[in-house]
């Protein structure tokens, strides 16, 4: 599967190469905790290990969740391309960093890291407790739009199941099974924050109705890390807020 929806937000940006595995930098949790949270990180279109770790996302996560193990990724346009991103990254970060344990899985995603992580999830249900969107690429102005025309997604219809996902109806087969979310109640686990000023935020709209008001955060600004960094940080005070409040580690609620 070419997904070639996804190579023209990166025209600039860094390729990658998925001959070789992805590329990840770990940050240790801060406070010592036997089975710490993994909290993941997928980069932007023009982004990669280097940039986040420029960007301090990873210590913005961890000043708010110091418990929390992260680790930042150059999952880059190379390893979507064939339609591979979620396999690689099950395989090559999830597993290894999950071995030997059971522990919490958080995802976070920046604009096309954003897609991949609604990739992940789709293909490894179940395995991820928290997702984090931050202002992420859902599909082209015309998918959106058809979802809009009809109602909203609740009232949106998918159309019949394909025999196989390709570059000409993956953007559809994520908007269905986004559509499943409000009855298997996954949306109770996922975060959006975005830019006041963002160019993907025709977006948000169109999610809302699958996430509760209190897990959506809107910030001045436009599509940076400017914006990204410190939702991220507000985002993970409330996760871990709320895990020492319940003790159930179900996320937010």
């Amino acid at each position: 599967m070419l997904l070639s929806a996804v190579a023209a937000l990166s025209a600039c940006g860094n390729l990658g190469d998925r001959r070789q595995p992805i590329p990840t930098r770990s940050l240790p949790a801060l406070s010592g905790t036997p089975q710490a949270p993994l909290v993941v990180v997928l980069p932007g279109r023009r982004d990669n290990v280097g940039v986040l770790s420029e960007n301090g996302v990873a210590e913005a996560i961890q000043a708010a969740w110091p418990e929390a193990e992260v680790v930042l990724t150059s999952a880059t346009l190379d390893y979507y391309l064939d339609g591979g991103l979620a396999q690689r990254l099950h395989e090559q970060v999830v597993l290894p960093a999950l071995a030997g344990g059971d522990r919490p899985l958080y995802l976070v995603g920046a604009s096309m890291g954003g897609l991949g992580v609604l990739l992940y999830d789709q293909a490894y249900p179940g395995v991820v407790e928290g997702l984090v969107l931050l202002a992420p690429f859902v599909g082209n102005r015309r998918l959106l739009a058809e979802i809009e025309r009809a109602g909203g997604v609740e009232r949106w219809q998918p159309g019949p199941l394909p025999e196989s996902i390709d570059r000409g109806n993956f953007q559809r087969e994520l908007w269905r099974h986004l559509k499943s979310w409000p009855g298997s109640g996954r949306g109770d686990g996922v975060w959006l924050a975005w830019g006041d000023r963002d160019r993907l935020r025709r977006a948000v709209p169109v999610l809302a109705p699958l996430l509760r008001p209190e897990q959506m955060l809107e910030r001045p600004g436009g599509h940076a890390w400017s914006v990204w960094t410190p939702a991220s940080a507000e985002i993970f005070a409330r996760i871990a807020a709320d895990r020492e409040r319940t003790g159930t580690g179900d996320g937010p609620r």
